[in-house]
């Protein structure tokens, strides 16, 4: 086994130096976190690594006397799993700053209801006690997007923006992404319609809108890619946007894919320039996916950035399998939006809870009054999406300390009102728009006070809790309570359900890796 691990880390440490030599990138500046490549033990470092990940402050326990009402953006992205993955498969931990606990979680599909009457989605919730703190408990909040059948998938006008410049040209890179396009193009029908946009110092159109049933020629266009030069992001996006908006199909999915290592240094480089670029295309009704690739000088801070600027999703695509996930099995979640600008707004009752901490979505946090703000952007859900939240709350009448704040001298405290002393544990309220809509509808429905044993939830739930108690362990989380490698294992072989692609099993693989580690 050692001697395994020895041959693959010397296989990584050769990909990262390849990507090295295929680059002509000019330097980056500090990146916002830089990760190490200790692949084989005693070697010298790779010096030109710049992976960079944002800092994230974890979401502390809020008393419900003070902060009644949690809220915050729903998000379908999954890149964090699969570049966690990556990491464990070195034999390395994962920055801690990479681990995006809510993304862990929304790797995974479950078993919620199909949604009913007109609303795009259906909610379901579930009580419990807490695996890691039993003098606590877990509220588990799942939505369902509204599934569509391939038959009736509607026309797609898609345009590959497409990044070929010279870091792009080491295997796990261009190479896969062109492997990971063909899966896509095989899945195109003579309804849809396929632009390419490259860029690399500069940027060009090198396959206008093509048919789908046109597959050799855009295949072709494809294969003849090649990786050189620096990388001029800017002028990519605005052409890709151009041609989608020239094309827009009224009845159909207008999306730009944008694939690349994130490494933007040539023209528009500043990421709050990035972001105000995506934030004015997607006026257009264009949505956005990103696809990561690649190690070493991934930028993971500005490609999560712009997919959620950009009414979009964001994957990261470490192997084959990966991109048939997230283009082929999910395709329709992946490609096809059916609710725009989705926030979730939780009222806690004092009657039953003392205080409560959302576990991840830290960068998707709202503030109250932007629930009810139709121009505040937020999250997208696809067709046969599911999105799941976990809120662990500390029950009234706990001797856990919180951080108060004085008696304000002008204003009295809050009075409890004849609802408080029903048994609803809390309010969840949710808005949505149409993917083509700009003014919010609202559902909105009660979790009453009523809990059960982890052991006794379902499997849904329980596999949510291992996910959780998994990303606060590698995060070493102030939060984990006595959460342990042997808890998530248990938690989750005792949640494996059906599994028919196998991403449950696979899970519990990395719990393992992680744990040697460890």
């Amino acid at each position: 086994m050692k001697k395994k691990s020895y041959v693959y880390g010397i296989l990584c440490a050769f990909l990262i130096a390849s990507c090295a030599m295929y680059s002509s990138k000019a330097p980056q500046s500090t990146p916002v976190y830089q990760v190490a490549q200790e692949v084989v033990p005693g070697a010298e470092q790779p010096p030109f690594n710049t992976e960079a990940y944002d800092r994230i402050y974890e979401n502390p326990f809020l008393a419900v006397a003070d902060n009644p009402l949690s809220t915050f953006s729903i998000d379908v992205d999954t890149a964090s799993y699969s570049n966690m993955r990556r990491f464990l498969n070195m034999d390395q931990r994962p920055p801690k700053d990479a681990v995006r606990i809510e993304e862990l979680v929304n790797y995974f599909s479950y078993d919620y209801p199909e949604p009913e009457g007109e609303a795009p989605f259906s909610v379901a919730t579930e009580v419990s006690s807490c695996p890691w703190n039993q003098k606590n408990r877990l509220v588990h909040i799942g939505l369902k997007g509204r599934s569509i059948k391939k038959k009736a998938m509607p026309p797609r006008n898609l345009v590959f923006l497409l990044d070929v410049s010279g870091s792009m040209g080491c295997a796990n890179k261009l190479p896969l992404l062109k492997s990971a396009m063909h899966l896509l193009v095989e899945q195109l029908g003579e309804q849809d319609h396929v632009a390419m946009v490259v860029y690399a110092g500069s940027s060009g159109l090198v396959l206008p809108p093509t048919s789908g049933d046109r597959k050799n020629q855009i295949l072709e266009a494809l294969d003849r890619l090649e990786s050189g030069g620096s990388t001029n992001g800017g002028a990519g996006i605005q052409l890709a946007y151009n041609v989608a908006r020239k094309h827009f199909r009224q009845d159909g999915i207008n999306r730009v894919i944008l694939a690349t290592d994130g490494d933007f240094n040539v023209g528009t480089t500043n990421q709050g320039d990035l972001i105000r670029l995506i934030e004015k295309e997607r006026e257009s009704g264009v949505f956005l996916t990103v696809l990561g690739f690649g190690m070493g000088n991934y930028k993971d801070s500005t490609m999560e950035k712009l997919a959620d600027k950009g009414n979009g999703n964001y994957a990261y695509i470490d192997t084959i399998n990966e991109a048939r996930k997230v283009l082929v099995t999910e395709g329709g979640s992946t490609l096809v939006t059916i609710a725009k600008d989705v926030k979730i707004q939780i009222e806690f009752n004092p009657t039953y809870v003392k205080a409560y901490r959302l576990i991840g979505y830290e960068n998707r946090m709202l503030k109250a009054e932007d629930f009810n703000d139709d121009k505040k952007d937020a999250g997208e859900i696809g067709a046969g999406h599911t999105v799941t939240a976990l809120y662990e709350i500390v029950p009234a009448g706990s001797q856990k300390e919180l951080p108060r704040v004085d008696k304000l001298r002008y204003q009295r405290t809050r009075e409890t009102t004849a609802e408080a002393n029903s048994n609803e544990l809390l309010t969840i309220k949710l808005r949505y728009k149409r993917p083509d809509g700009d003014k919010s509808r609202l559902i909105s429905g009660t979790v009453l006070d009523r809990s059960e044993d982890i052991r006794r939830s379902s499997d849904n739930h329980r596999h949510a809790a291992a996910v959780a108690a998994f990303g606060m362990l590698l995060r070493d989380s102030e939060h984990k309570g006595k959460a342990s490698f042997e808890l998530v294992r248990s938690l989750a072989e005792s949640a494996r359900g059906k599994d028919p692609n196998g991403y449950r099993a696979e899970f519990l693989e990395l719990v393992e890796k992680a744990e040697k580690l460890q």
